[in-house]
């Protein structure tokens, strides 16, 4: 017991000798910009041409607006103001803006709006590249999704019965100017639209059906903010995928030449409930013609080639139906549940892997700095679509990693620094956390980037210290064994 209380004092000796850099991060890519409270948008804009798509294929709506705008003022604008609800507002993601003729310029900043938290309108800001010209023209594209604002109808379905689903908007596309000519598009997955508003239009009455399109307009002179509600309900027989939480780890060893992989998921299926118990019967004789069922069978990991020794646990253990292909084209991970998971129930699940670090990792010509290139997101990829409500990725760099830098087009709600202490570390090692909300599927394999030095000092610490360690262990074992304990009379 003394060799162990000896071999701690002297590790923790070793540990306070030590210590980490606070690295510096660029801040988070997207913030609240606040104004007054008497804040209203200023005419600047008139909205020429205006076409607003509605993609209902997969299990969340994701609408592009593509408008020509032109600035009316008498002065150059670069400010251009988008409305939302305040639902809306709190679902919404993913929400991007760029310059369709000009698809090599990048993205423009977007900045939620805070004036009234009462009022029911919010807005989100668009600055432009340069600043509008009077009388002159630019053609926005601005895409988007909303999160859980599918639901189905009825609530409760047979464990063999189709799915419909409610989705609700307004056939005029709301906006803070004025439009002067306008449609609505809605994609369906199927031509099976049992139900859906009629808006008269005059001569005609819309929608206009081409298959398993429906289009709402054109419509002529719309003033600012006019509304036109419409409700679809449309069939949709595939589960409804939400993850309310995802815990992406990636840590990097330079000693081992090794970027380790884990994910934790808190999914849920958002689908019709059942309206009766389970039949395990009827599911397993469904499996001969594989119909098309709301429940969730398997899950498809596309994975980078070169990944290896893959994972599957949940709240019991190992789960073993799972299915790895990996050669030099591709690598794949297909996990099975450990029941089919039906609207209304959840399933708490991790998987891993492993990958060569050479394939991501660069380092740099000249000094000690290091280029990290991961993707943000690699869940898994579902025909149906998957939406995520919460996401937290945290990328751990080896012990003593500091000048932390990142960049990414995923928008970010929060960003920090801290330590990871794990097995054998002395201070800790350098972790960055980011932190998004409301993301879909289609921001899949959007790139990381961290950069980051890491002195040759730092990396030579833990050997260095495990070194000091077990040699001050033997040496104080000596020291001990060397002293003569044994008890004499005097002579």
């Amino acid at each position: 017991m003394r060799l162990l209380t000896i071999g701690a004092a002297v590790l923790s000796f070793a540990s306070t000798t030590l210590c980490a850099e606070n690295g510096n991060l660029t801040k988070p890519l997207a913030s609240r910009l606040i104004l007054p409270s008497t804040f209203k948008p200023p005419q600047s804009f008139k909205n020429v041409n205006l076409v607003h798509i509605i993609n209902l294929e997969k299990n969340y709506p994701k609408e592009q607006i593509n408008v020509v705008i032109e600035n009316i003022a008498s002065t150059p604008q670069d400010e251009y103001f988008i409305p939302f609800t305040s639902q809306q507002m709190a679902t919404i993601g993913g929400l991007e803006v760029k310059d369709k003729k000009n698809l090599d310029g990048g993205l423009f900043e977007v900045r939620a709006v805070e004036f009234d938290p009462e009022s029911d309108t919010q807005f989100y800001r668009v600055r432009l590249a340069q600043p509008l010209a009077p009388k002159a023209q630019v053609t926005l594209g601005i895409t988007y999704s909303y999160l859980s604002a599918l639901h189905p109808l009825p609530k409760h379905i047979g464990q063999q019965e189709s799915q419909f689903l409610v989705y609700e908007f307004s056939a005029y596309c709301t906006s803070a100017y004025v439009t002067l000519k306008q449609k609505t598009e809605v994609k369906f997955p199927s031509g099976n639209v049992p139900e859906y508003t009629i808006v008269p239009g005059g001569e005609v009455e819309f929608p206009v059906k081409a298959g398993s399109k429906f289009t709402y307009g054109s419509f002529g002179e719309v003033p600012v903010g006019a509304v036109e509600p419409v409700k679809v309900r449309y069939e949709f027989t595939k589960p409804l995928i939400h993850v309310s939480r995802l815990e992406r780890d990636i840590e990097v060893s330079h000693w081992g030449g090794n970027v380790a992989f884990e994910e934790r998921y808190t999914l849920h299926n958002l689908a019709a409930n059942l309206t009766n118990q389970f039949s395990r019967v009827q599911w397993a004789a469904q499996q001969y013609y594989n119909p098309a069922s709301t429940a969730i069978k398997e899950l498809k990991f596309p994975l980078k080639v070169g990944s290896l020794d893959p994972y599957f646990t949940d709240v019991i253990g190992n789960v073993s139906t799972s299915r790895f292909r990996s050669n030099k084209r591709e690598a794949s991970l297909e996990i099975k549940p450990r029941y089919p998971v039906f609207g209304g129930w959840n399933y708490p699940f991790r998987v891993g892997w492993n990958a060569d670090l050479k394939k991501f990792l660069r380092k740099l010509s000249t000094g000690q700095g290091y280029v990290l290139n991961v993707p943000f997101l690699e869940g898994p990829k579902q025909s149906e679509g998957m939406e995520y409500e919460h996401i937290e990725l945290r990328v751990i760099l080896p012990e003593g990693a500091k000048n932390v830098k990142y960049s990414t087009a995923v928008p970010l709600v929060s960003e920090k620094i801290s330590l990871h202490r794990t097995f054998m570390d002395t201070t800790g090692r350098t972790a960055l956390t980011l932190k998004a909300i409301n993301i879909v599927d289609d921001f899949r394999d959007r790139e990381l980037i961290v950069t980051y030095d890491y002195p040759l000092l730092a990396g030579l610490r833990k050997p260095l210290v495990i070194f000091v360690t077990f040699f001050g262990l033997f040496a104080a074992a000596w020291a001990i064994g060397s002293i003569n304990v044994g008890i004499r009379g005097k002579k």
